[in-house]
């Protein structure tokens, strides 16, 4: 016979487990739950050989225990601890990072839960929860360390380029244009710029002589702002002709209503049939 016993003060935890074991269609295991001096106790009991597959059962069962009463802790824990000196709201932004790439990752960093959990059951009978999750889940405990790093980097890129998209911003708009419109034609995440009278303006591709790229680059169009920023059109066209993104939300919020989005006109057809020639061949 195997056994285990569950300690928790917590009794939604126990209300958890007896809903979790009540549902289960796993043969011969016997449970209850019992008070012993300062803890309550969730006791099973398997009476068949087949012990891999009840440690696989109770491993799957404590794990979903931790992700769903313990996890939310402690991301928060860990940014206070490692990340005190940020702002409270931005300590709260950051935690919204963090879950949204658990969300991206749950199955490897549920997988590495439950590997550290199975370990343990396999040399403990007696499974204390916060003594566990503050002490033994080593490998699952670096994963979420490194989820709360990954929430950290976003949240200073983000800052760092609202930052930056601020101080052109202010630059765009406090300094007087240095020609009229622009053609920007936006066509497999490249751009190609053309005069009023639809000539070709030559992008200046030496990383060393531009002057308004941030310490981070955040597009392959990093060279195409400069040139737009160095020449301050009055108004910018910009002829999509697949689809917007990043780079394009970017030219938006720096230039504004100099901004025209436009997908159906001569240059658009035109550009459009030079770039379906190319996937053709």
């Amino acid at each position: 016979m195997k056994s285990y016993c569950i300690k928790t003060n917590n009794k939604e935890i126990i209300k958890y487990l007896l809903n979790k074991f009540n549902e289960i269609t796993f043969p011969n295991i016997y449970y209850c739950e019992k008070s012993f001096n300062k803890y309550d106790n969730f006791i099973m009991h398997y009476k068949e050989n087949d012990v891999w597959a009840f440690e696989n059962v109770v491993s799957s069962i404590v794990s979903n225990v931790i992700v769903d009463f313990y996890e939310d802790k402690l991301i928060k824990r860990l940014i206070n601890i490692n990340y005190f000196y940020f702002e409270t709201v931005e300590r709260e932004i950051i935690y919204n990072n963090c879950t949204n790439f658990i969300c991206e990752q749950r199955e490897e960093i549920y997988e590495t839960l439950f590997m550290n959990i199975k370990k343990y059951l396999q040399e403990n009978k007696r499974i204390y929860l916060d003594g566990i999750v503050n002490f033994r889940l080593t490998d699952y405990i670096k994963k979420i360390d490194s989820i709360v790093d990954l929430g950290v980097n976003q949240y200073i890129i983000e800052k760092e380029y609202k930052e930056f998209i601020s101080l052109l911003k202010i630059y765009v708009n406090s300094s007087t244009n240095k020609s009229e419109t622009i053609h920007l034609v936006y066509v497999n995440g490249e751009s190609i710029l053309l005069d009023k009278d639809k000539n070709l303006i030559k992008l200046n591709n030496n990383i060393n002589t531009v002057q308004y790229l941030s310490d981070i680059s955040f597009s392959s169009n990093d060279i195409a702002l400069n040139t737009l920023l160095s020449i301050l059109p009055s108004k910018i066209e910009v002829h999509i002709i697949d689809k917007e993104d990043e780079f394009i939300n970017t030219l938006k919020l720096i230039f504004e209503d100099r901004i025209r989005i436009c997908s159906d006109c001569n240059i658009c057809r035109t550009y459009r049939k030079i770039n379906d020639a190319k996937i053709i061949k």
